[in-house]
């Protein structure tokens, strides 16, 4: 079952351009098809990661099956220039929002009462 996923990830700004268009790419190709790519640019670090104080961000909107975030973060793990990068399950956020909000209404009735 596929399911709506988000990954933020991060690449060195000593990565050439081209390398970068690449890598994303490659990572585009591996997500599948409806893959969507948001270039958010360079921007600095609130700490320095590995001696870096800033990087190129990128935001990749995709639906696959649960494996493949598993496979792109092997390839990403393994990938130079590459800084960081985190996965989100999207369905899996708005399905826990809602077993939240159920959960607080029971607390905000007994407070009125």
């Amino acid at each position: 079952m596929k399911s709506n996923y988000e990954c933020m990830f991060i690449i060195a700004n000593n990565v050439t351009e081209e390398k970068r268009n690449t890598l994303v790419d490659k990572f585009s190709k591996m997500a599948g098809a409806g893959v969507k790519v948001e270039k958010m640019g360079l921007k600095k670090f609130a700490t320095e990661i590995d001696h870096k104080k800033d990087g190129y961000y990128y935001l990749m909107t995709f639906a696959s099956e649960p494996q493949i975030p598993h496979e792109i973060g092997a390839l990403m793990n393994i990938t130079d220039g590459m800084v960081r990068y985190m996965f989100v399950n999207k369905d899996e956020q708005i399905k826990g929002r809602k077993q939240n909000v159920k959960k607080a209404k029971p607390k905000a009735e007994a407070k009125s009462e």
